[in-house]
Formats: structure tokens, sequence, C-alpha cells
């Protein structure tokens, strides 16, 4: 994988399910290049892992932020994950 791939690991709270955040974060992740997945937590939160070029996952993080028209987002936690654990031009699944 080429060293200018990174990847991220992010954690959103708030009205985050059931207002089509993943979907959304997939249309967006896909537009930016990125490959990884979003996926609901039991606690009501979503996690997404996002691979791709640095200043993407940036981007990526300001929409996050925001999210859908229906979202209410609270918070976005990220943290740093090993690039090898996610192929890079993977696509974006949806979990």
């Amino acid at each position: 994988m080429p060293t200018d791939i990174v990847c991220k690991r992010f954690i959103v709270s708030g009205r985050v399910q059931g207002v089509f955040f993943r979907a959304s974060t997939a249309r967006e992740a896909g537009r930016l290049g990125l490959s990884g997945s979003a996926t609901n937590l039991p606690d009501g939160r979503v996690e997404v892992v996002a691979s791709g070029m640095d200043s993407k996952l940036d981007e990526l993080a300001r929409w996050l932020a925001s999210g859908p028209r229906m979202a209410r987002v609270t918070g976005v936690a990220v943290q740093n994950t090993d690039p090898d654990d996610w192929p890079e031009g993977g696509g974006f699944d949806i979990g």
C-alpha cells in the first residue's frame, strides 16, 4: 500500500441511526475516493473506518461533523488505525 494512504476510525455520536447516516456516508466516501465501512453500534453511535489520502479523510471528518440533513451529530471521535487492515480501492461497505 502506498505510504500516502492513511486509515482513520471515526465514532459519530448523536442522532445518527435511522437517518440514512451510513448510506450518506458511503456516498460521500465514494465521492472522495475513500474505501472502508460504516456500521451502526449497539449504543446508537455509528463507526466509520475509512482509508485514503489524508486530505480526503479530513474532508470526510468535516462532513461527518454534520452528516445528512436529518442527523444531529453531537460529537466525532477520531483515531488513526493501520491502513494495511483496509485495502485501498476496496469500496465502501455498510454494515
